[in-house]
């Protein structure tokens, strides 16, 4: 990324901006400025050409708050630079590596295979593919700070600015799309599945791994790259079945980021004070802006609510993928348990692109009490057997809560005694939800 505003060229010599450029008073008329020197109105209409452009590329690439066709192109400059386009050479070692996994899985969960197809991807396909859904979480917290410049001036302003409102939003929707890109372009340099944050991030029914990515993290590990490949592959292919058969737990995930990402409030007297570092006119100046960390989210009540709702849904996700994973590869790999341990302390401390989405979206993706969950679904699963561990998945009322992990070990001991999710937890759900609907249509005849 260079330095100069988005869309223009640099002066052939900037140095010649002297005491007259800065006063259209002094140049005479017929564009003659002091010293003799003519006006270029071809560069200058070539300038508001290169600006009309830019903004009309701006409103053309979406109407949401952030210039994402920008944030592709800069994702994709920075892979390419860095070798980030290999990965399809793979597919078929990628392709055998799930096969075997699913496999493996069959006999050790009740929830069918949910992967149609395994894939090899490159960074750049990781993007290509995944950027739909991270435009889904990034726009509700674009629209909150973008909408908290307009929010914050008072009315005589607003009036006084008319389009150069437009403007400014424009850009700012094109400072997001920088950060944007470059996030995303090292976090596809980092991810190994298409799952590894934790979110269906990519197409429904794919299973995806990203060799080159996981050539670099085997690397370190002195283990035979097949093995990390099929251990890989058995997690994509356990999530991707969670995803598939559990219809309500992709909604749920990405709901509860947006409904985070809403709850967001900018606090309008940094706004006040961001106002004297800004310069409408320079888009470079709102990206540096962006940057200063006078727009970090202050975290309300219910982004805190939220914010443990989600954590407690990704620790039973990663939970019970740990443990399915591990009675699936257990046996047959080696080095298993190391590698499980690997990847629990790599999530635990997260990488750098994860911080960086940390700041964008004010959110980190990680499952806190992944230890916990996975001791809750170890011991329902030894206690009652997998088709009763994996039924919790049929309601989303019927998982386990925050308190549960707690005390695991009472919630196992609950589910024995039956009182809690009866004999059949769906019909009693089915029959509770009955009793709510009839009691609500007639309580208005009651009066």
């Amino acid at each position: 990324m260079t330095d100069l505003p988005f869309g223009f060229n640099p002066s052939p010599n900037p140095d010649d901006r002297g005491e007259g450029s800065s006063s259209g008073g002094n140049t005479p008329p017929g564009g003659m400025p002091p010293g003799g020197v003519p006006f270029d109105m071809g560069q200058l209409g070539q300038m508001l050409s290169q600006l009309g452009q830019m903004l009309s590329q701006a409103q053309t690439s979406g109407s949401g708050p952030v210039n994402y066709e920008l944030a592709k192109q800069i994702a994709m400059q920075q892979l390419s630079q860095s070798g980030g386009s290999a990965g399809g050479e793979q597919s078929g070692a990628v392709a055998d590596a799930v096969h075997l996994a699913e496999m493996w899985l069959d006999p050790v969960t009740t929830l069918p295979a949910g992967a149609r197809i395994g894939k090899a991807w490159s960074a750049v396909d990781w993007v290509n593919e995944t950027l739909s859904t991270w435009q889904r979480l990034f726009d509700p917290v674009a629209q909150r700070v973008s909408g908290a410049w307009v929010e914050a001036l008072p009315e005589e302003a607003k009036a006084a600015a008319g389009p150069m409102l437009a403007m400014v939003g424009q850009m700012g929707g094109m400072a997001f799309g920088s950060q944007l890109g470059s996030a995303l372009a090292q976090l596809a340099s980092e991810v190994l599945t298409s799952t590894e944050v934790g979110l269906p991030l990519g197409p429904e029914g794919t299973a995806a791994l990203l060799p080159a990515n996981i050539e670099k993290f085997t690397g370190g590990l002195e283990r035979p790259a097949s093995e990390v490949m099929v251990f890989l592959a058995a997690r994509e292919a356990a999530h991707q079945r969670l995803f598939a058969h559990v219809p309500w737990l992709r909604q749920r995930l990405l709901a509860t980021v947006e409904e985070f990402a809403r709850g967001i409030k900018v606090d309008t007297s940094a706004l006040e004070q961001l106002a004297t570092q800004v310069d409408p006119s320079n888009p470079a100046s709102i990206e540096e802006a962006m940057r200063s960390g006078l727009l970090e989210p202050q975290t309300t009540p219910e982004q805190k609510a939220a914010l443990t709702r989600l954590e407690t849904l990704l620790a039973l996700v990663e939970g019970w993928v740990d443990v399915v994973v591990a009675d699936a590869v257990g046996e047959r790999l080696p080095g298993a348990e190391a590698l499980r341990e690997t990847l629990r302390r790599r999530r635990a401390s997260g990488g750098p692109a994860e911080q960086t989405f940390a700041t964008l979206v004010g959110l980190e993706l990680r499952p806190r009490r992944l230890r916990a969950a996975s001791a809750l679904w170890r011991l329902v699963g030894d206690q009652h057997g997998i088709e009763r561990r994996d039924g919790l998945w049929a309601h989303r009322d019927l998982i386990p809560t925050g308190e549960d992990l707690d005390d695991p070990m009472e919630f196992a001991e609950r589910m024995g005694g039956g009182a809690e999710l009866g004999d059949d937890p769906i019909a009693e759900l089915e029959r509770t939800e009955r009793e709510e609907k009839e009691r609500g249509e007639n309580g208005p005849q009651q009066d």
